[in-house]
């Protein structure tokens, strides 16, 4: 690869951030009013970064099959529906009247410059799941719901969408529901979101400049905290901003190439729904083990916290 390719191939990160902004800046109204918009760049975003597996690959060892794709899919579709409408019905929307009945008022944010409306929506978001990601890798019971996510055994533009249901609701639960935002703003934070997001989970040969890794996540942040050794799991929290591990003391530099929990268990669908519950599945089966009289087997994994 020539000097001049690789530094284009580093550079995708930040000037697929630069689309995005300036789509949603820019865009014809007509677009940008569309309910449909943000549901079509989002997994847009997805589709590009895989493409760019095949032709940038970074670890042959996460090469993308057919497994591994439409475990992806499930995931991916299951976040834009059931995820979704969950947290819209059990967060958003109570956030939204609670807002209403106090007559909470945030035109402050609105007078805001618009990047400026997006660069506070990325924090906000980010904030929250930062300390839930956190708190996920601390506290047995949370732990237990994001697990399946550290079971993953390679990388790819959709693995952030990849977990156990309660983990992938808990994760989406922000207070951005309490803010008024130009709308394009939000959106405009999303997909910059989304843009980082992905190239930290993706199977792709950049590595951004230091001015935009010293602030945003990249794949040698995300992968050193998928690596295979759980303490080494609790640093580089942050889903998009690399910057609050930095200031809270979590950062730690390095990468991995070789992920997963376990052994490296790779997890079934089933399995990562069902693994919150394993410690209670794991105490009902010893009781009818040992009302039947017959031995009792451990667990095939551990579960760590």
């Amino acid at each position: 690869m020539t000097a001049l390719k690789k530094t284009f191939v580093d550079l995708l990160p930040p000037l697929m951030i630069a689309v995005a902004l300036l789509f949603w800046a820019y865009g014809p109204a007509a677009v940008l009013d569309s309910p449909w918009t943000l549901m079509v760049t989002a997994p847009l975003i997805t589709i590009v970064v895989l493409l760019l597996e095949l032709v940038l690959e970074r670890h042959a060892g996460w090469r993308m099959n057919r497994q591994e794709f439409f475990t992806d899919l499930f995931y991916v579709v299951l976040s834009a529906t059931v995820i979704t409408w969950t947290t819209e019905a059990l967060a958003e929307a109570p956030l939204r009247a609670l807002k209403a009945s106090l007559g909470l008022k945030t035109g402050w944010v609105l007078a805001m410059p618009w990047l400026a409306q997006v660069a506070f929506a990325v924090f906000v978001l980010e904030f929250g799941q930062y300390w839930m990601h956190r708190l996920m890798h601390n506290v047995t019971p949370f732990w237990l719901t994001h697990a399946p996510h550290h079971h993953l055994t390679q990388l790819n533009a959709a693995k952030g969408a990849v977990g156990n249901p309660i983990e992938l609701f808990l994760i989406s639960l922000s207070v951005l529901a309490l803010f008024d935002f130009d709308k394009t703003a939000l959106f405009a934070a999303f997909n910059t979101m989304g843009v980082i997001s992905t190239f930290a989970h993706a199977n792709v040969r950049s590595n951004p400049p230091i001015w935009y890794s010293f602030f945003f996540t990249t794949i040698r942040h995300h992968s050193l905290h998928h690596s295979t050794d759980y303490e080494a799991t609790r640093c580089n929290y942050g889903n998009s901003l690399i910057l609050l591990d930095r200031v809270f003391g979590t950062y730690r530099e390095g990468e991995a190439s070789v992920v997963g929990q376990d052994d490296r268990k790779r997890l079934s669908i089933v399995e990562q729904t069902l693994f919150p519950f394993r410690p209670l599945i794991d105490r009902i089966k010893t009781r009818r083990a040992v009302a039947v009289g017959q031995p009792v087997e451990a667990s095939s994994q551990a579960v760590s916290a």
